[in-house]
């Protein structure tokens, strides 16, 4: 079953949406209070999936929701939601969804957890990467822990709008990861069960349970 690599990744570091000219330590914490204070957020992106070794090279356009602990990501013919204690993987080809629970898989997070362990388990450093200082951005690197199947994550900042732009997540097997994110919109109009899977939406859907 083909899954989207930045079902989970991704969505611990779309809460780093703003820094402000301190230690890398430092804007971590003033990133923490600016993401608690937003309702929900929602952001346009572009995924680049890179590996020069086996050619590969392939960029999809999609959306992503965050209220806290709960998301929604669509990404070509593919849609993920959360309500925090669920998570619903729907394939469009095969109308198919899998059932998990939030917090299966030994790396399994959530925005809310990367948050609170990323003091213990990340080390951030600012470096200089030539093609965000092009575009007038900063670049902070994170290096987790031993253990994790990454080696590296690059961010790219906008100081002066205290943004993230861009993210790079680097893995043990050459592959690079990168997302653009083009938007960011704060505090939408969400309904009650907008991170709920609704199956009568998709007839004939078949149901993996996974739990």
């Amino acid at each position: 079953m083909k899954k989207i690599p930045l079902t989970l990744t991704l969505l611990g570091l779309l809460a780093f949406t703003s820094f402000a000219q301190n230690t890398a330590d430092d804007l971590i914490k003033k990133v923490v209070d600016k993401t608690k204070s937003y309702k929900n957020l929602k952001i346009d992106f572009v995924y680049t999936m890179l590996n020069e070794k086996a050619g590969i090279n392939e960029s999809k356009s999609g959306l992503l929701y965050l209220n806290d602990d709960a998301y929604k990501i669509t990404l070509e013919g593919q849609l993920v939601i959360s309500d925090g204690k669920t998570v619903w993987t729907y394939l469009e080809d095969s109308n198919e969804v899998m059932v998990s629970n939030a917090g299966d898989g030994e790396e399994a997070i959530t925005p809310s957890t990367m948050l609170t362990s990323y003091y213990k388990d990340y080390k951030s450093s600012f470096i200089n990467d030539k093609a965000n200082a092009a575009k007038g951005l900063k670049t902070i690197e994170l290096k987790p822990s031993a253990g994790k199947k990454f080696s590296k994550m690059q961010l790219g900042i906008h100081e002066a709008k205290l943004q993230l732009v861009n993210l790079a997540i680097f893995d043990n097997g050459g592959n690079v990861f990168i997302y653009d994110l083009s938007k960011m919109t704060p505090d939408n109009k969400l309904t009650p069960d907008f991170f709920q899977f609704d199956a009568k939406k998709y007839p004939g859907v078949e149901v993996v349970d996974m739990r």
